[in-house]
Protein backbone atom coordinates (compact mmCIF):
# COMPACT_ATOMS: atom_id res chain seq x y z
CA UNK A 1 0.00 0.00 0.00
CA UNK A 2 1.16 3.50 -0.74
CA UNK A 3 -0.17 4.81 2.60
CA UNK A 4 2.40 2.88 4.62
CA UNK A 5 5.14 5.23 3.44
CA UNK A 6 3.39 8.21 5.05
CA UNK A 7 4.75 7.54 8.52
CA UNK A 8 8.23 6.40 7.71
CA UNK A 9 11.36 8.50 7.73
CA UNK A 10 12.66 8.82 4.15
CA UNK A 11 15.79 6.84 3.37
CA UNK A 12 18.80 8.83 2.21
CA UNK A 13 21.94 7.47 0.58
CA UNK A 14 24.82 6.96 3.03
CA UNK A 15 26.73 10.06 1.89
CA UNK A 16 23.71 12.30 1.30
CA UNK A 17 22.52 14.82 3.84
CA UNK A 18 18.89 15.64 4.29
CA UNK A 19 17.60 18.93 5.66
CA UNK A 20 16.50 17.30 8.90
CA UNK A 21 18.98 16.14 11.53
CA UNK A 22 19.39 12.39 11.94
CA UNK A 23 17.57 11.60 15.18
CA UNK A 24 19.77 8.61 15.90
CA UNK A 25 23.09 10.44 15.46
CA UNK A 26 24.92 11.65 18.56
CA UNK A 27 24.11 15.26 19.29
CA UNK A 28 20.91 15.23 17.25
CA UNK A 29 18.04 17.36 18.47
CA UNK A 30 15.64 15.38 20.60
CA UNK A 31 15.38 11.65 20.98
CA UNK A 32 15.20 8.84 18.42
CA UNK A 33 11.94 8.23 16.58
CA UNK A 34 9.29 7.21 19.13
CA UNK A 35 6.33 4.97 18.34
CA UNK A 36 3.25 5.12 20.49
CA UNK A 37 2.72 2.25 22.93
CA UNK A 38 -1.03 2.01 22.28
CA UNK A 39 -3.72 3.29 19.96
CA UNK A 40 -5.08 5.25 22.92
CA UNK A 41 -1.78 7.11 23.37
CA UNK A 42 -1.69 7.88 19.64
CA UNK A 43 -5.28 9.13 19.79
CA UNK A 44 -4.68 11.44 22.76
CA UNK A 45 -1.55 12.84 21.05
CA UNK A 46 -3.52 13.36 17.83
CA UNK A 47 -6.31 15.22 19.61
CA UNK A 48 -3.81 17.43 21.47
CA UNK A 49 -1.99 18.20 18.22
CA UNK A 50 -5.26 19.05 16.45
CA UNK A 51 -6.30 21.33 19.33
CA UNK A 52 -2.93 23.08 19.16
CA UNK A 53 -3.33 23.47 15.39
CA UNK A 54 -6.79 24.98 15.88
CA UNK A 55 -5.30 27.47 18.31
CA UNK A 56 -2.72 28.58 15.77
CA UNK A 57 0.32 26.42 16.48
CA UNK A 58 2.50 25.81 13.46
CA UNK A 59 4.11 22.50 12.73
CA UNK A 60 7.54 22.11 11.17
CA UNK A 61 8.54 18.54 10.36
CA UNK A 62 11.36 17.00 12.41
CA UNK A 63 11.80 20.10 14.59
CA UNK A 64 10.16 18.89 17.82
CA UNK A 65 11.90 17.59 20.91
CA UNK A 66 10.53 14.08 20.28
CA UNK A 67 10.14 12.81 16.74
CA UNK A 68 6.86 11.02 16.19
CA UNK A 69 6.32 8.31 13.57
CA UNK A 70 3.55 10.23 11.82
CA UNK A 71 1.45 13.35 11.49
CA UNK A 72 -1.86 13.77 13.36
CA UNK A 73 -3.63 13.54 10.00
CA UNK A 74 -2.25 10.00 9.51
CA UNK A 75 -4.14 8.80 12.58
CA UNK A 76 -7.28 10.58 11.34
CA UNK A 77 -6.89 8.86 7.95
CA UNK A 78 -6.79 5.47 9.70
CA UNK A 79 -9.97 6.35 11.58
CA UNK A 80 -11.59 7.54 8.34
CA UNK A 81 -10.65 4.28 6.62
CA UNK A 82 -12.33 2.31 9.42
CA UNK A 83 -15.44 4.47 9.09
CA UNK A 84 -15.60 4.04 5.31
CA UNK A 85 -15.24 0.27 5.69
CA UNK A 86 -18.01 0.34 8.31
CA UNK A 87 -15.78 -1.04 11.07
CA UNK A 88 -16.74 1.92 13.28
CA UNK A 89 -19.73 4.21 13.08
CA UNK A 90 -20.54 7.82 13.89
CA UNK A 91 -21.20 7.04 17.56
CA UNK A 92 -17.66 5.66 17.93
CA UNK A 93 -16.25 8.82 16.33
CA UNK A 94 -18.29 11.06 18.64
CA UNK A 95 -17.06 9.22 21.72
CA UNK A 96 -13.45 9.39 20.47
CA UNK A 97 -13.75 13.13 19.88
CA UNK A 98 -15.49 13.88 23.18
CA UNK A 99 -13.06 11.94 25.38
CA UNK A 100 -10.05 12.76 23.23
CA UNK A 101 -10.64 16.46 23.81
CA UNK A 102 -10.77 15.77 27.54
CA UNK A 103 -7.52 13.74 27.25
CA UNK A 104 -8.95 10.94 29.39
CA UNK A 105 -10.67 7.65 28.61
CA UNK A 106 -14.17 6.89 29.89
CA UNK A 107 -14.32 4.58 32.90
CA UNK A 108 -16.50 1.47 33.12
CA UNK A 109 -17.03 1.86 36.88
CA UNK A 110 -18.93 5.12 36.39
CA UNK A 111 -22.55 4.47 35.52
CA UNK A 112 -22.94 7.36 33.06
CA UNK A 113 -19.69 6.51 31.25
CA UNK A 114 -20.32 2.78 30.66
CA UNK A 115 -21.85 3.19 27.21
CA UNK A 116 -19.06 5.52 26.11
CA UNK A 117 -16.49 3.11 27.57
CA UNK A 118 -17.87 0.23 25.47
CA UNK A 119 -17.74 2.33 22.27
CA UNK A 120 -14.27 3.64 23.22
CA UNK A 121 -12.94 0.10 23.69
CA UNK A 122 -14.43 -1.09 20.39
CA UNK A 123 -12.94 1.88 18.52
CA UNK A 124 -9.50 1.48 20.13
CA UNK A 125 -9.45 -2.26 19.40
CA UNK A 126 -10.28 -1.60 15.74
CA UNK A 127 -7.88 1.33 15.41
CA UNK A 128 -4.93 -0.55 16.90
CA UNK A 129 -4.22 -2.76 13.87
CA UNK A 130 -4.10 -0.06 11.13
CA UNK A 131 -1.86 2.08 13.34
CA UNK A 132 0.42 -0.89 14.02
CA UNK A 133 0.64 -1.72 10.28
CA UNK A 134 1.66 1.87 9.51
CA UNK A 135 4.31 1.86 12.23
CA UNK A 136 2.57 4.44 14.39
CA UNK A 137 1.97 2.05 17.27
CA UNK A 138 4.83 -0.21 18.28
Amino acid sequence: MADTALCRKPDTPSGARSGAPDATAPGARGKPLQRFATAEAAWFWTMAALAARREGARYTANQGLVQRPCEPDDVIRCLDMLYRRRRIDLEHARVLRRWGERQIAPRPDRRFERGDWRLWQEAMDRLEWPLRVKGIVG
